[in-house]
Order: C-alpha cells, then structure tokens, then sequence
C-alpha cells in the first residue's frame, strides 16, 4: 500500500501544482523553460506512474475487503465507462461539443471512471487508488474552469464532425477495452 500511496503522491502531485503552486509553476517554467519543465513533469509523472500500476498490484495480491459492492454495482460501472471514455476521447478529438461544453473534458471523464470503479470495488486499495484520482479530478477540474473564467480562455467553436468522431472513436475505445483489454491488462473480464 506505501507503494500505490507514493505513486499517488508523485503522480496526481506532479498534475495538482497548477492548483496548488501556480506561480511556483511559472518559476520552475522560466527557471528551467518549458521542455525543462515538461521533461521534469514527465519523470515525475512516470515513476509515480509506474508505482501506482506496482503498488495497485500488490494491494489487489493482498486486499483488505472493506465492504462488499452489491452484484448490480459492476454492470452499472461498465455502462458509466462508456461516457467516461467517451469524454477521455473528447479531450484530444478536435472542434467537438463536449470539448467547448466543458473546456476539460478529460477531467470530466477520469471523474466518472474513479467513481464507477468505487463503485464496484470495496477494497481498501480500490478506496486508495480510486478515491485518490476522484478527490484529484474534482479538484482539478474546479480549479482549470476558474483559471479559464479569470483568464477569458475562448471556446473553440464545435464541428458535427468534431462531435460525432469523439463519440464514435470512445463507443470504439469503450468497447474494445471493456470486451477485451480490461482482462488482459487488469485481469478482471467484464464478461460474465
């Protein structure tokens, strides 16, 4: 568990010191200029990376049960991954609806991943990881709209293109990660 609980630090601090240490930030960038702080960013992101994946591991090689989730909880999280995929894609897809809606979509999406996993893990490691990654993902996403109504971010116009190639490339990711991928690299089939 110190394992996932470091990696946690790392990884979700490295991506919190725009809520926390703004203008820290801005020192270290004119400090060491952007590909010095993006390269600092991306090593400390990795490792606690990296630690999260090895610390889960051994916290699902030894779980501590803290409740049971009722049956209906893992169907109902597999259905609620399908807006969060959906959301994760509309952060990288360009000009599409969600995107302007929200301005952060990713972070809407990691949201309701955490939350769905919550949902149907009761240990203490998925409490830990999940838990960890909601708390950060609400934070952040408050924190990211303010900066943008402070600092007048424009909202990049939406395509219909730009929407339906988000919704179909998630529906896509959705479907091949929960039909195939979640038991390969989690090993946890959602098929029954």
């Amino acid at each position: 568990m110190k394992l996932l609980i470091l990696g946690l630090i790392l990884f979700l601090g490295a991506h919190s010191v725009r809520i926390f240490a703004e203008d820290w930030r801005a020192r270290q960038i004119a400090r060491l200029g952007a590909g010095g702080w993006k390269g600092a960013h991306s090593l400390v992101s990795a490792a606690g990376l990296a630690l999260i994946v090895y610390g889960y591991a051994m916290a699902r090689a030894e779980p501590v049960q803290l409740w049971l989730p009722p049956g209906w909880t893992r169907p109902v999280a597999g259905l609620l991954m399908l807006p969060a995929m959906i959301l994760i894609v509309a952060a990288y897809a360009p000009a599409n609806h969600l995107g302007s809606a929200l301005g952060h979509p990713m972070l809407a999406g990691v949201k309701i991943w955490a939350f769905a996993h919550l949902l149907a893990n009761g240990t203490l490691g998925d409490v830990v990881l999940f838990g960890g990654f909601l708390a950060w993902a609400v934070l952040d996403f408050r924190s990211a709209r303010r900066r943008d109504r402070l600092t007048a971010v424009a909202v990049a116009p939406a395509t219909a293109l730009g929407s339906v190639l988000a919704a179909v490339i998630g529906v896509a990711a959705w479907a091949i990660f929960a039909f195939y991928l979640h038991g390969i690299l989690i090993g946890v089939p959602l098929r029954s």
